[in-house]
């Protein structure tokens, strides 16, 4: 009773991150002000209500803001025994959305609940840095093979189901976040080593065997051949090429809000989601993407102090996943966009349109705050 007392007032008498805090919803009110100025001209010139996005994003952002601040009132160290069930429900999640789920642009992805849409694929991976964490958090003396063993199959169980769905994006981000969770963990160089060859053995392999989709391979290739006549390349090329122009169009100082040429004709395709960050461009130029940049930088670096100041495994580890989940989610996601990286459908954190995204991030960085409220405790 006393160490839980003690524990309470530990947590109680600590403040989250400010500066985690600012960014986050900072980041998240300039996400609805993009999304906004991506969708409001060419909703209305289709005579739909120009605000229809806006209204929409700005609710599941202000409700994944009472998500984060509740979450981030919890002692993380209480969502270690919340680890397998969130696992294994979302492995059901992913299942049912197979048999049960709804298609679009070829892909099963999504349960439509009512009037929004449920993607499983984006709980599992905050699920599998949940499970991960608590796994690895159990073996303070470091990992060892038959360990290593076990996390790579809780991995790779999620990311074969992801595959078929499909949602390449997805699979990657799991495979990135959690390389670098069991390298945080303790993993021997030797045996990370290894694990690459056999990664890439394994990818060449499933090329091979015809286990990816055409139109997912020209996806990955696409980036490296951005000059290809290639037909099946033709689709891949175009958003890039789209995506590229309007970013460019922006020049230093941008055409300002609501002015882009390129956005108001609809011409790079799924701007809201995944290409976002063409609308920023365009419209604040050079000197406003910097800007933004800063502001996602500043939000990374604030996750990787809270993981290395962190007084315990679990904590540190959880932050490490989320770090990696949201870096390398701005980083996939702005590459595709000017060309340096596949198109593989990943959203930019809180900025890009999306209930299930905003969600799940939010959540995210909620249990960050909650690890930032017991350092020095």
């Amino acid at each position: 009773m006393n160490m839980l007392s003690r524990t309470s007032s530990d947590l109680n008498s600590g403040s989250v991150d400010r500066g985690l805090l600012f960014g986050i919803v900072s980041l998240a009110l300039f996400g609805d002000l993009m999304i906004y100025t991506a969708t409001k001209i060419p909703l209305g010139n289709a005579g739909y209500d120009p605000a229809f996005y806006l209204k929409r994003q700005s609710m599941w952002v202000g409700i994944g803001l009472v998500v984060m601040w509740i979450v981030s009132r919890v002692d993380h160290r209480r969502f270690e025994i919340l680890a397998t069930p969130a696992y294994i429900a979302s492995i059901g999640g992913l299942i049912g959305v197979i048999f049960f789920g709804s298609s679009a642009l070829g892909a099963q992805r999504w349960f439509n609940v009512g009037f929004f849409q449920v993607q499983p694929s984006e709980l599992m991976v905050l699920a599998l840095i949940l499970t991960a964490s608590a796994y690895s958090a159990r073996r303070p003396q470091g990992l060892v093979q038959r360990d290593i063993i076990r996390i790579l199959f809780m991995a790779g169980l999620p990311m074969a189901i992801i595959a078929i769905q499909p949602d390449l994006g997805t699979a990657i981000i799991v495979l990135v976040t959690v390389g670098v969770m069991i390298v945080i963990a303790g993993v021997p160089p030797r045996f990370m080593a290894l694990l690459g060859i056999l990664g890439v053995v394994g990818a060449i392999t499933a090329v091979a065997v015809g286990f990816l989709q055409k139109y997912q391979l020209a996806r990955l290739t696409a980036f490296v051949n951005q000059n290809s006549s290639d037909p099946l390349l033709a689709a891949a090329i175009y958003h890039v090429d789209n995506a590229k122009n309007a970013i460019g169009a922006g020049g230093i100082t941008g055409m300002g809000l609501f002015n882009g040429l390129q956005t108001n004709l609809g011409y790079v395709p799924e701007q809201r989601t995944d290409f976002i960050f063409t609308a920023i461009g365009e419209q604040l130029g050079f000197i406003g993407t910097l800007v933004f940049l800063g502001l996602l930088a500043s939000v990374s670096y604030r996750i990787f102090v809270i993981s290395r100041d962190a007084k315990e495994q679990f904590g540190k580890l959880l932050c490490v996943g989320i770090f990696v989940f949201f870096s390398f989610s701005s980083f996939q996601n702005i590459g595709m966009t000017m060309g340096i990286m596949p198109v593989t459908g990943i959203p930019l954190p809180l900025v890009s349109y999306g209930g299930t995204a905003a969600l799940v991030f939010s959540g995210a960085i909620g249990m960050v705050l909650s690890v930032s409220r017991r350092r020095g405790k």
